[in-house]
């Protein structure tokens, strides 16, 4: 998988790095959720019908949140990265991509951009564990670094 200079071996695009495993238990858990109390909400007789919308409701509104923080991942394709985090979806361009780095206790990736600021990469994440995590950061790199490269100098 990685070339005799230690470069892994680039993907081809487009490609998507996402926490599978963190993914399939808040999704998992999302569906228990919703299943257990509003099951639990119908079959109560004692509660009313209003009670029992409000907790269909509630564990909708749980599910939801579950969902969305499911949600991150990333895209590389030719034309540069496509960052999805909680809330957030934002593009960039090869060229703003300056650096990707993983340090020893990172949460989850961080791009340093061409602006000067920096932007976690929830997509990927040490929680599903830590060699998998350094293999997508270290594709993800040497993508940036590829792209970068094959871009026209001006001038």
């Amino acid at each position: 998988m990685s070339t005799e200079h230690g470069t892994p071996e680039l993907p081809a695009l487009p490609v998507d790095f996402r926490p599978a495993k963190t993914r399939a238990v808040l999704l998992s858990a999302a569906v228990a959720l919703f299943v257990v109390v509003s099951a639990v909400a119908l079959l109560l007789e004692s509660l009313s019908p209003a009670e029992k919308t409000s907790f269909v409701f509630t564990a909708a509104l749980l599910a939801g949140i579950l969902v969305l923080l499911a949600r991150p991942r990333v895209r590389a394709d030719e034309d540069g990265v496509t960052v999805v985090n909680i809330t957030r979806v934002r593009r960039l361009a090869w060229a703003e991509i300056v650096r990707v780095n993983l340090r020893t206790g990172d949460a989850w990736v961080f791009l340093d951009l061409s602006d000067g600021t920096s932007m976690p990469v929830l997509g990927i994440q040490p929680g599903n564990g830590r060699a998998a995590a350094v293999r997508d950061a270290r594709l993800l790199r040497a993508l940036a670094e590829r792209h970068s490269s094959e871009l026209p100098s001006s001038g």
